[in-house]
């Protein structure tokens, strides 16, 4: 990723080196989706990675997004299929940005959950 660009969405599965962090956040757009799952803490008592370096720690990816994305769903557990593992998932959103006449109010964002 060059250092301008920016993406309507950001996908990340079963990856983690922490210093790309603030680059894969800087590259959303504003209504940008980023969707992260990878391997968690407790995953070395049951196979690789058991690197902890490898392994996210409690509530690692609300504390990567805080502050800077509006955070849609989060899970942090125990997955028995396709392979027993442990893992988070995150999927949040950069906020569009806001109406610049403060006099108008900005409806709040709507995502639809299922259900």
């Amino acid at each position: 990723m060059a250092g301008d660009e920016e993406f309507a969405a950001v996908v990340v599965t079963n990856y983690l080196h922490r210093p790309l962090f603030p680059q894969l956040l800087r590259a959303l757009a504003p209504g940008g989706v980023l969707v992260y799952e990878t391997f968690a803490q407790g995953n070395e008592s049951i196979g690789k990675p058991s690197n902890p370096a490898f392994l996210l720690t409690p509530g690692e990816l609300l504390d990567t997004v805080r502050g800077q994305l509006r955070v849609i769903a989060f899970q942090d557990g125990f997955l028995a299929e396709p392979r027993p593992a442990y893992v988070q998932r995150i999927c949040a959103v950069r906020q569009a940005a806001t109406a610049d006449d403060a006099s108008r109010p900005t409806p709040p964002p709507c995502y639809e959950l299922a259900g």
